[in-house]
């Protein structure tokens, strides 16, 4: 019992100091680069949290679980966006780069679009699935459009530069990611044996730790990030995790499971529908303020509340 208890704290250590050094690692190269940090969120930073769900969907739709695999890939979107996102701007509310999030975000929204065109015939085919890489051929050429634009203003501070700097914050970079993926590890293998020790159902543990659990590296660096003041960097680390989910997940899954993923209906319809929503409750009033307001952190919280609670009642 002991040994679970201390290997949770050493998870959650993980965590918190994985966190820290990730985001100064994404933060110095976007400021070196010249790239704004939204950007570098939503491609470098969102690949290295999104990396655990890619794997699991893949290896799931290779044994022959396509349900699951796509199933692991939506609800990875709402619970970054109800649940990582929601309590990030319920906690620390921020300004963010409008055209960016315009750009990028619209081709989120049609991303899920698509995707609910696509499940009418309760499957993805390969076709639809180069479709899908297509779209994230645009995100990066986007991510190509803001590089070329962006500079750094004038008396803006100047990143450490030369051979040290780029040792020190790159290490920072690949070893808090790491930190962040053993960590989450730890913590949930860990957190699920104590629930059981504690008599907490099966059920309820796979439903609430092993979920979380998935998504604790998100919330983590966007928390980390809010909390630094760089609030580009936390929605672009949500925005691009959500578009790898979206597409390179769905799309290597169809490839792998033989050229067709299944989408069960209704359950994936429902699923799509409420990432849609969420999705539209964090952008749209974003688009035209350019900042994120605490209100948005709670409708976020209530509206993933409430389609979790649905998903324990239909269960």
């Amino acid at each position: 019992m002991a040994g679970v208890v201390l290997l949770f704290l050493l998870g959650l250590a993980l965590m918190v100091k994985g966190g820290d050094s990730f985001v100064d690692g994404a933060r110095w190269i976007a400021r070196v680069t010249g790239i704004p940090p939204f950007v570098v969120a939503a491609t470098v930073v969102s690949l290295g949290t999104t990396m655990p769900e890619l794997l699991v969907s893949v290896l799931a739709a290779a044994q022959g679980s396509g349900a699951m695999a796509l199933g692991n890939a939506v609800g990875s979107v709402s619970c970054n966006t109800g649940l990582v996102l929601g309590i990030s701007l319920l906690c620390m509310p921020g300004t963010v780069e409008v055209r960016p999030l315009r750009e990028k975000g619209a081709l989120l929204l049609f991303a899920v679009i698509s995707l609910l065109v696509f499940g009418i015939d309760r499957r993805l085919v390969w076709g639809e699935g180069v479709f899908l890489l297509l779209l994230l051929l645009l995100f990066l050429k986007n991510d190509l459009d803001h590089t070329r634009r962006a500079a750094f203003l004038p008396g803006e501070d100047q990143p450490e530069r030369g051979a040290h700097a780029a040792a020190v914050y790159l290490g920072k970079f690949l070893l808090g990611a790491a930190g962040l993926a053993a960590g989450a590890r730890l913590l949930v293998d860990n957190g699920c044996i104590l629930a059981r020790l504690m008599g907490v159902p099966e059920s309820v543990v796979a439903l609430t730790l092993v979920a979380l659990g998935t998504s604790l590296p998100e919330l983590v660096t966007t928390l980390t990030a809010l909390a630094k003041g760089e609030a580009s960097l936390s929605v672009g680390n949500i925005i691009g995790a959500n578009f790898l989910d979206l597409t390179v997940v769905p799309a290597a899954s169809a490839f792998v499971g033989g050229g067709i993923l299944p989408m069960e209906a209704p359950r994936a319809q429902i699923d799509l529908l409420a990432a849609l929503v969420l999705l539209a409750l964090t952008l749209l009033p974003a688009w035209k303020r350019a900042r994120f307001h605490r209100w948005q952190g709670a409708t976020l919280l209530a509206f993933y509340g409430s389609y979790v609670a649905l998903l324990f009642r239909t269960a």
